[in-house]
């Protein structure tokens, strides 16, 4: 009883300087008990959050699954077309440390409202662009990405903030089960409304009506207010007295901290840094390998005399639906692995979280480059290296989010997040394809045209992912050696 009363004590004088978040704690109507169930209610805030994230990652891929529809439309080449993706991820990783900032000062569920509505809204409009207006289509592509960042930014943090460590992992594995989940139904969504109503424009009428009903889901379940995670919260929980206080915007704190003294406080903190740049190696090697293997698949075949040629301005194959189907099975399964692996392990070694990040980029790594040695002569062993590959770089997924929540503190999260998108993606998947593909022509250019140098062009600038990944696992495993004191800072 004693160390619960002076860690509540301890925590009332810490929680002073946090804001609205843990202000003054007094007797009187500031202070409430808790709402009856409110593990019902957390449970039907994840729900209604993950809901969103399933639509987020649906109208990434959209375009990619009905490209071809579009490129006919437009009349594009594959350049003109590529860059509807690298628009949409240009956007999208600058407009996150805007929410971020945003999201640390004011009301995240406004934000993200907001931000869903407008995605939303710009997704139906641009079905009805005409083929006259490609530039207005690219537009509206960058402005999905806007909205997407206000939701990828701000949604982990509400999750960090309903529940507790133990539980905290679990759920945030489920919230990003919807990342591959919703990459393959993107693709599935789009290429099944455009072939049974024989137009491509209704792809993107289905989401705003999805988006509709997350946004009254929101508005619905969704607290007005969500109570920010802080050391007073953590020793009120002990003492039996949960604080359910307004989420006010915290004035002191504005005025005192500015945006580039939190970038600099994480720019200092090593777990953070080294985390984030282990997730840039990860971003880069699904950007390529989402981008590029399924055409490295094809070439694979056409060497082995499994397919021949295509010599038309399109070619039908079903890689591109078999590598959707082993990236939703493979991340399904990566992330629920990840979670329990990293509860079973925390237990024993405070080290567990980054050291399972290390070893997972290591043998992915080292399945891909199997995967790409045997590809000229067993497609087989190459589809199935290809899947451990995809596997093991699926159970960082939201080992390395859960990372982030514990060594930063709660007023700098949003930021923090915001900052690890923009790098992962700047430096991650939004260069990875165009670089491939640079490399294949490199190569390319100095043989002779042939359908085998077409597939080792490809193969050999495909490596450069299993090096990139095995950097990626250096990184994590530096981060471990910083983890623990920086977990103790966030603390304090």
């Amino acid at each position: 009883e004693h160390e619960d009363t002076d860690l509540l004590l301890q925590a009332l004088l810490e929680g002073q300087n946090y804001g609205a978040a843990a202000a003054e704690v007094t007797p009187g109507p500031s202070v409430s008990v808790s709402r009856n169930n409110p593990a019902k209610r957390n449970c039907l805030v994840v729900a209604v959050l993950c809901f969103g994230n399933l639509i987020n990652f649906i109208d990434w891929f959209i375009v990619p699954g009905i490209l071809l529809d579009i490129q006919k439309y437009f009349g594009l080449s594959d350049g003109k077309a590529g860059l509807l993706q690298t628009v949409f991820t240009l956007c999208y990783m600058l407009a996150a440390p805007i929410f971020g900032y945003l999201g640390d000062r004011y009301n995240r569920k406004i934000i993200l409202g907001a931000g869903l509505f407008f995605w939303s809204g710009v997704t139906l409009g641009s079905s009805f662009i005409t083929e006259a207006h490609y530039r207005i289509f690219v537009l509206s592509r960058g402005l999905v990405g806007i909205g997407s960042a206000s939701y990828s930014t701000i949604a982990p943090t509400i999750i960090a903030d309903l529940f507790e460590e133990g539980k905290r992992t679990t759920v945030l594995s489920i919230f990003y089960i919807f990342i591959p989940v919703g990459s393959g139904c993107g693709y599935m969504l789009a290429a099944g409304m455009a072939k049974s109503t024989g137009d491509w424009h209704w792809a993107f009428r289905v989401t705003p009506c999805m988006g509709g009903l997350a946004l009254l889901l929101l508005i619905l379940l969704v607290p007005h207010r969500i109570q920010r995670r802080t050391a007073a919260h953590r020793a009120l929980s002990i003492s039996g007295t949960i604080l359910e206080r307004d989420e006010k915007p915290d004035v002191h704190r504005t005025a005192k901290t500015t945006w580039c003294q939190d970038v600099g406080s994480l720019v200092k903190n090593c777990s953070f840094v080294c985390s984030s740049l282990g997730l840039t190696a990860m971003a880069f090697v699904t950007g390529a390998l989402g981008m590029w293997m399924p055409l490295f698949l094809y070439r694979a075949q056409v060497v082995q005399g499994i397919v021949p040629p295509c010599l038309q301005e399109s070619c039908n194959s079903s890689n591109s639906l078999i590598f959707g189907g082993i990236t939703i099975g493979t991340g399904i399964l990566g992330i629920i692995a990840g979670a329990e692996a990293a509860r079973r392990l925390r237990k024993r070694n405070n080290k567990a979280d980054p050291l399972i990040c290390a070893t997972s980029m290591f043998i992915s790594a080292l399945c891909l480059y199997i995967a790409l040695m045997v590809a000229q002569t067993n497609i087989l062993s190459t589809f199935i290296f290809i899947a451990f590959g995809e596997l093991f770089l699926s159970v960082n997924w939201a080992v390395v989010t859960d990372i982030l929540l514990y060594v930063v503190t709660p007023r700098r999260q949003s930021t923090a997040i915001a900052l690890q998108i923009l790098v992962s993606h700047l430096l991650g998947d939004a260069g990875s394809p165009y670089l491939i593909g640079v490399i294949s022509n490199a190569i390319q250019a100095r043989n002779t045209p042939s359908l085998q140098w077409s597939f080792r062009s490809m193969q050999y600038s495909f490596v450069t992912c299993a090096f990139v990944g095995v950097f990626g696992g250096g990184f994590f495993l530096l981060t471990s050696f910083y983890i623990e004191e920086d977990r103790k800072e966030a603390q304090r």
